[in-house]
């Protein structure tokens, strides 16, 4: 198969760039990230908090509040089309029927004043053009296609009257109401207990083969990752330091940074708990930047050159790795 003949992915981000107005000036959040996903495909985004994870998130579906913040660079093309060039009456269609988004905190995103059925039949109406009485046949069926029990009597519950499993579960049945091609999940089980996260997740994997959507995970979790993620994006301050096959990339880290958040996932050795190694040093100012890289100051394996240049992605046996020496290379 010749290049012309290969399939296109399903979302390509090339140099997408997010800054923010801040009282103390200008802050990019996100710098020139690039990424695709395919069909059917499920990929983890990752890093410590504040990296620019859920911003890259939202901006997908062009969720950034603006003011303060503003893409200023970059495409974000679904099946070839660039959602940016669309005005907001396109982009309000797209949103939620062809790309949707679970986001991370439940409690917060789902209106305490409305009832669970009232929320999700709104969202299929709009987009599916149902009677009331069709989207709330199908606002029950979703409830219990996610686990929900008694279904038809929960559609008329307020959120606060739903354990927080059971809210995670309402939002992913609204994101899945309207067959999205691409999910954007952000911390979805991060508020969740171990047993419950494991069946959200669960329900995710069964949910995504039936609609047969490709997902972006956005997490810090990188036990979630490894479970549930063909490919991994490694996220620092802004900026996509690796990124590859997940079992490659936990097996082989190449970024001096995946190594340390691969070391910091607790073990236990030797009928108790080992030391946890940290990363030393603190994340760069984001409205203060250094020149060359961003883990420069934080980095053992740290040479001159790290703090003059900045290092671009490039392939290192198989990952794609920021950094002008990666580890396990023969540079």
């Amino acid at each position: 198969m010749n290049a012309a003949d290969a399939p296109a992915p399903l979302l390509r981000v090339k140099d997408l760039t997010v800054e923010f107005r801040t009282m103390d000036g200008i802050v990019r959040a996100v710098d020139a990230v690039s990424f695709d996903i395919w069909p059917n495909e499920t990929v983890g985004l990752v890093g410590e908090s504040g990296c620019g994870k859920t911003v890259t998130g939202l901006s997908l579906l062009r969720l950034i509040p603006s003011p303060p913040g503003q893409i200023i660079n970059g495409s974000i093309e679904l099946e070839g089309l660039d959602l940016l060039s669309l005005d907001a009456g396109d982009m309000e269609k797209r949103r939620g029927s062809e790309i949707a988004m679970i986001f991370q905190e439940p409690m917060t995103s789902l209106n305490p004043v409305f009832t669970i059925g009232s929320q999700i039949t709104e969202v299929l109406r709009r987009h599916r053009q149902l009677s009331q009485r069709q989207a709330r046949e199908l606002a029950a069926s979703l409830l219990a296609k996610v686990s929900i029990p008694d279904a038809g009597r929960r559609l008329d519950d307020y959120p606060h009257q739903l354990s927080g499993g059971m809210r995670q579960r309402v939002m992913i049945a609204m994101a899945l109401s309207c067959n999205p091609k691409l999910l954007v999940a952000d911390e979805p089980t991060t508020a969740l207990d171990v047993t419950t996260q494991a069946q959200v997740l669960d329900q995710m994997r069964e949910l995504q083969n039936e609609f047969r959507m490709a997902v972006l995970l956005v997490t810090h979790d990188l036990g979630v990752v490894a479970e549930t993620c063909q490919r991994a994006l490694v996220m620092y301050c802004g900026s996509i330091v690796e990124a590859g096959k997940t079992e490659q990339l936990f097996s082989s880290p190449r970024h001096p940074y995946t190594a340390g958040l691969l070391a910091s996932i607790p073990r236990i050795r030797a009928e108790r708990i080992a030391e946890l190694p940290v990363i030393p040093g603190r994340v760069p100012d984001p409205g203060n930047l250094p020149a060359g890289c961003r883990f420069a100051g934080r980095c053992s394996h740290v040479q001159s050159r790290c703090h003059q240049e900045r290092p671009t992605l490039r392939s290192v046996n198989g990952n794609a790795v920021a950094c002008h020496y990666p580890l396990g290379a023969d540079i």
